[in-house]
């Protein structure tokens, strides 16, 4: 009898020690998933940060070139111009010394569906020159299919798509380009604009003065 009841604490000593390493491998479990779940937030901010500093350097690079190439850069004297064109050079060149990269994870699918979707905008855009107009309804067709608020153009069935077959992260960069494309046309329309006047006002001048 003596002996059954040593035999069954030994039994229960034996369970119970492989509830506690159990319940020791569960904890630790546990406390990894958190460290984990921690860690991919603060990989997904490192992203967006990273993501957040690209687009500021777009965006500086794009104010330089359009501070270089304004309609009062063409209105003050040969001297102020050549000292701000040099400035505005020297401050494109520190900006593109930033190297921030991100990059996308994409399936088979979605990589193809880029290189079919920068193929388009970059088709386009060798009709611009040619005709300024044109080529600006077109990408505004573009943009119009990557926004979901009701487009007050039509949109291209095709590109759209294209577009849907996208990572989440190539649609909005595919979309950011397409607005900063039809940004930098308006402001060459306004400078062509700006200069077709001026040079009607210099036709009077240039007949009274004969």
């Amino acid at each position: 009898m003596a002996q059954a009841k040593i035999q069954a604490k030994a039994g229960d000593g034996h369970n119970g020690g492989r509830f506690c390493r159990s319940m020791s491998m569960a904890a630790r479990s546990s406390h990894l998933l958190e460290v984990l779940d921690d860690l991919e937030i603060r990989v997904q901010t490192l992203r967006d940060s990273a993501s957040a500093l690209e687009l500021e350097k777009e965006t500086l690079l794009e104010m330089i070139h359009n501070v270089k190439n304004s309609q009062d850069m063409r209105n003050i004297s040969d001297g102020e111009r050549e000292e701000l064109t040099l400035t505005a050079e020297r401050l494109m060149g520190r900006t593109v010394t930033v190297e921030v990269s991100v990059e996308t994870i994409r399936n088979p699918q979605q990589t193809l569906s880029l290189q079919q979707a920068t193929s388009i905008i970059d088709e386009i855009l060798k009709k611009v020159m040619d005709n300024l107009e044109g080529g600006k309804k077109l990408l505004m067709s573009l943009y119009a299919s990557c926004i979901s608020d009701v487009p007050s153009v039509p949109i291209d069935q095709k590109f759209q798509s294209v577009i849907i077959g996208c990572a989440l992260e190539d649609q909005k960069k595919i979309k950011r380009r397409l607005e900063n494309l039809i940004r930098n046309i308006d402001n060459s329309e306004k400078s062509i604009t700006l200069l077709e006047i001026q040079k009607q006002k210099a036709v009077p001048l240039q007949n009274n003065k004969i």
